[in-house]
């Protein structure tokens, strides 16, 4: 019986310690040699301290600086739920969004949807717009826009929300990736919003702009993808160069 089993016995250690240990030490040591920064994660650092990664993208929501595009991963930009919304093109939730009752028994957003996205781009980069409502109706005590109003009135059957930018919207600012960990937006994007992140930080707007054509990167080997701009790079040469003065 032994010397049946002892060569498929003999067999399975040596691919183990092939396989398991040695293999895997030598792509880390090649990828170590060779490819140090991407093997490590990508990380980005300020000093010492590392902020984040230049492949999973980042929420940056205040107006001085660029913002991401949207994601569905997790509560966001989360690399341990990267996930898409899985929502179809003829979705009502993915078009118009979804609310639920919280723990309070609260209204709240449960998805935003495109629609409301594209009021938010279009008022925080005052791009004109046209609106069958005024967007008045829909603010709340602090006169900020009411997303659960403004989701509830794109999706009421009788009378719809109608809202339509005078300009046309790129894509990416109003969708999300697949992965929802997606690090860039397009530089179309990137120029609409240059005009806003401009005047927060005082800036001008060619100065925007020359930071954004620094950090517009081509298409990979110079055929794959489309041209590209990593937004957290790009936000932390914003604060480097024009710092915001408290």
């Amino acid at each position: 019986m032994w010397e049946q089993l002892l060569p498929g016995l003999r067999i399975k250690i040596f691919l183990t310690v092939l396989l398991g240990v040695v293999y895997p030490l030598v792509m880390t040591g090649i990828s170590q040699l060779i490819f140090p920064h991407q093997a490590n994660g990508s990380l980005i650092k300020a000093g010492d301290k590392v902020i984040g990664s230049d492949i999973i993208g980042q929420n940056f929501t205040k107006p001085e600086y660029f913002h991401p595009r949207p994601s569905s991963a997790g509560s966001g930009y989360d690399g341990t739920s990267s996930a898409g919304s899985n929502l179809g093109p003829t979705s009502a939730k993915l078009l118009h969004g979804a609310t639920k009752m919280d723990d309070k028994k609260n209204e709240v957003v449960d998805f935003d949807g495109i629609s409301l996205r594209l009021v938010h781009y279009c008022v925080e980069n005052d791009i004109p717009f046209e609106s069958s409502a005024p967007l008045d109706q829909f603010k709340d005590a602090n006169g900020n826009l009411d997303d659960v109003k403004l989701i509830k009135a794109f999706s009421n059957d009788k009378e719809p929300l109608v809202f339509t930018p005078k300009k046309s919207i790129p894509a990416d600012a109003v969708t999300g990736s697949a992965s929802g960990l997606d690090p860039h937006i397009s530089p179309a994007n990137a120029q609409i919003q240059a005009a806003r992140v401009a005047k927060a930080r005082g800036i001008s707007v060619e100065q925007a702009n020359q930071i954004l054509t620094q950090f517009t990167e081509g298409p990979g080997l110079g055929i794959l993808g489309e041209p590209r701009v990593n937004v957290l790079k790009l936000n932390l040469e914003l604060d480097k160069k024009y710092p915001i003065k408290h």
